[in-house]
């Protein structure tokens, strides 16, 4: 755990170094270009005030603006959000966009460990977090981050089974999560969230597991029904072995049984013998 952290701490620096240098470059312009920056105020103060609208930008809250002076990223790193100035002809500037980007990693074929075939997408949610090295380190961050989620999804997913992908989606998710995050460190971005959205599985395995789990409802109805005649059966000995020691209680049997015929009103006539009187024959 702690060379984790200690891991963590030294990326976050070497991180910020990186941001550091590129932040300072603008002082090695040159002598020359120090002149086209002194002619290009000379020529803003002289076209005033129609110049001011040229040198006049505006960023929105959700925005950041790193500006190049001659190819150059300006002292001070990304501008914004609010006014800031540019000179004409030495200055451009690239908007960068701060708020949380989603988009949905397309289906994956992906062979699992266990040799079978399934396809899986996903959602992923991640922001610029350093607007000057998304500019500087990575040609299109926004496609970069896209192809490596698909890719990171099938690498996670390749050393995993069947059973664990259906399972541990969670634990999955935080997985492409952390994979994500630390390739996209170098580029400013921050992975804040990844989601499996679902898993399909062949026509053919689908019709296999649904034979499967019917097969073993059916195994389970039979085990239940088989115990429930076991304790039918244990009930009915308790039952005789207390009829057994009370004659009396087989007559009550005998007249509750008459009583349940006689409420469904059907026609037949039932004349009821006492067992009583069928004693002194058994007797004999």
């Amino acid at each position: 755990m702690e060379d984790g952290r200690e891991t963590a701490a030294m990326r976050e620096q070497a991180r910020k170094d990186r941001q550091i240098a590129l932040e300072n470059t603008d002082s090695d312009i040159g002598l020359c270009g120090w002149i086209l920056v002194l002619f290009s105020i000379l020529l803003t103060l002289l076209t005033l005030p129609l110049s001011i609208w040229m040198c006049i930008k505006i960023v929105k809250e959700y925005e950041r603006a790193i500006i190049f002076r001659l190819g150059r990223i300006l002292r001070g790193g990304a501008k914004g959000p609010g006014l800031f100035f540019i000179l004409p002809c030495t200055d451009s500037f690239i908007n960068v966009d701060m708020r949380t980007i989603t988009f949905d990693i397309p289906p994956q074929e992906v062979l699992t460990k266990d040799s079978v075939t399934v396809s899986v997408d996903g959602v992923v949610y991640y922001r610029v977090q350093n607007a000057t090295l998304a500019v500087a380190n990575i040609t299109n961050a926004d496609a970069a981050t896209r192809l490596l989620a698909q890719t990171t999804l099938r690498n996670v997913l390749g050393t995993k089974n069947l059973s664990e992908i259906l399972s541990d989606r969670e634990e999955i998710a935080h997985s492409m999560q952390s994979s994500l995050d630390d390739a996209t460190d170098d580029w400013g971005i921050k992975v804040e969230r990844v989601e499996i959205k679902d898993v399909k599985l062949p026509l053919q395995l689908q019709r296999a597991m649904a034979a499967e789990a019917e097969a073993s409802r059916e195994a389970r109805a039979k085990v239940i029904a088989a115990e429930g005649e076991m304790n039918a059966s244990r009930a009915l000995k308790e039952a005789s072995l207390v009829i057994a020691e009370s004659p009396s209680a087989l007559q009550l049997r005998y007249l509750q049984t008459l009583n349940t015929i006689a409420a469904e009103k059907n026609s037949t006539i039932i004349f009821p013998l006492p067992i009583d009187m069928m004693q002194s024959f058994l007797k004999h």
